[in-house]
């Protein structure tokens, strides 16, 4: 009996899906459980695993599109496990002739590779055993091939006798042209964006806010909050909680319109822009109003890391009723971020950077950061998104207020 590998509904939103790649060949002998196919939808890279062991036949090849419940493979669970897989599998590593540094990891298999590194080292044509891996067990993480691809790690001594492949330069003059079709997920955000500068009144208000008062606090409590927590105290929360307590009082920035009406949120759901090989993409915190500095500084760091992995689920990207993004950890100064449709404003944070001010009739240096708020003039009026922004900039710089509530 052969039992059908279909595209699965991985979200209401979500109607297809592109075949990114096969894990397996037609004719391979799979196991209950494993993974068989990464699916990249508009949203999210979803892996989709066997439900029965047997022989798999593809019927729909890489690169395709496939519909929601449309069958990609068929496994024949009436096919026999293949003689001596077991004695395979069995098998004793072979010794090593001489132990290797401390530092030294083996040579990672593509299997142990995350969706998000192997499609990484592929597109810059990087052996991974060039790279050193810092990840558990000695697996690599993307930031292991960001800092091989920058020079910033080197490859340990065993992994030199099989150097990278050089990535053809093109030579001077040359008039070359690449095409390369678009993800789901970049015609997604390409979409989106156009909707968004089509369907909305957008303008953004400045500000600038002296970040002495949340280096002092991280400063002297950064220490304390990560052998508690396990986590580093970063900016991130401290934003998001003067944002929360800015949209209670301005609830017009946390609604958006739908048709002839407004819509008004009583909850308080923050997307977190984070960028990914694969493109931008917003997971969302829920109720981030009842979360902790702690807690919102680990969703926020799982996020990061799942959204570099491919790990991100459809529903942890759906929703959201305002957004955070962080253009400084790039080096950006300053940015009109664009809306998240349908929401009505988003929050741009940037670099840090010491800049003379004058404080009590004096010029002192301060580490000082620009801030940006873009939002529906439709709904909120220059009004409000002033006094949004200023509100932040009042919290951010004497974060006790956040304690205390005032």
């Amino acid at each position: 009996m052969a039992v059908d590998v279909k595209m699965p509904n991985v979200g209401e939103s979500v109607q297809e899906g592109v075949i990114h790649k096969w894990r397996v060949k037609s004719g391979d002998f799979v196991n209950r459980d494993d993974v068989l196919v990464e699916l990249e939808t508009d949203k999210a890279t979803v892996e989709v695993v066997a439900e029965s062991a047997g022989a798999i036949e593809i019927i729909k090849k890489q690169g395709e599109t496939v519909a929601i419940g449309e069958v990609m493979a068929r496994i024949d669970n009436a096919a026999a496990a293949p003689a001596g897989g077991a004695a395979k599998a069995a098998a004793p590593a072979p010794v090593a002739v001489a132990p290797p540094p401390p530092t030294t990891h083996a040579a990672p298999s593509d299997a142990s590779l995350s969706p998000a590194v192997r499609r990484m080292t592929e597109e810059h044509h990087i052996n991974p055993a060039s790279v050193a891996g810092t990840g558990k067990d000695g697996r690599i993480t993307k930031g292991d091939v960001i800092g091989h691809m920058e020079g910033g790690a080197k490859p340990a001594a065993a992994t030199l006798a099989a150097p990278a492949p050089v990535k053809p330069q093109v030579a001077a003059g040359s008039r070359a042209e690449r095409r390369e079709p678009m993800t789901m997920l970049r015609r997604r955000i390409a979409e989106r964006l156009v909707h968004a500068q089509e369907t909305a009144a957008i303008l953004t208000t400045f500000n600038e806010i002296d970040m002495s008062g949340v280096m002092k606090l991280r400063s002297d409590y950064k220490d304390k909050f990560k052998e508690k927590y396990g986590i580093n105290l970063g900016f991130m929360s401290f934003f998001i909680k003067a944002a929360v307590e800015s949209l209670k009082a301005f609830p017009a920035v946390n609604g958006w319109i739908d048709g002839t009406d407004i819509v008004y949120h009583d909850y308080y759901d923050i997307g977190v822009a984070v960028s990914s090989n694969r493109g931008l993409v917003v997971p969302v915190i829920k109720n981030a109003d009842m979360l902790s500095a702690a807690e919102l500084e680990m969703a926020v760091s799982d996020y990061g890391k799942r959204a570099r992995d491919g790990k991100l689920t459809v529903d942890e990207m759906t929703g959201g009723t305002f957004t955070v993004s962080n253009g400084g950890v790039f080096g950006s100064l300053m940015s009109t971020p664009i809306l998240n449709p349908p929401q009505s404003a988003i929050l741009g944070m940037h670099k840090i950077q010491e800049r003379p001010i004058v404080v009590n009739g004096e010029i002192v240096i301060r580490p000082m950061m620009y801030v940006a708020v873009s939002y529906d003039h439709r709904i909120i009026d220059g009004r409000e998104s002033v006094g949004f922004l200023v509100k932040i900039k009042e919290y951010v710089e004497d974060p006790a207020r956040l304690l205390l509530g005032v």
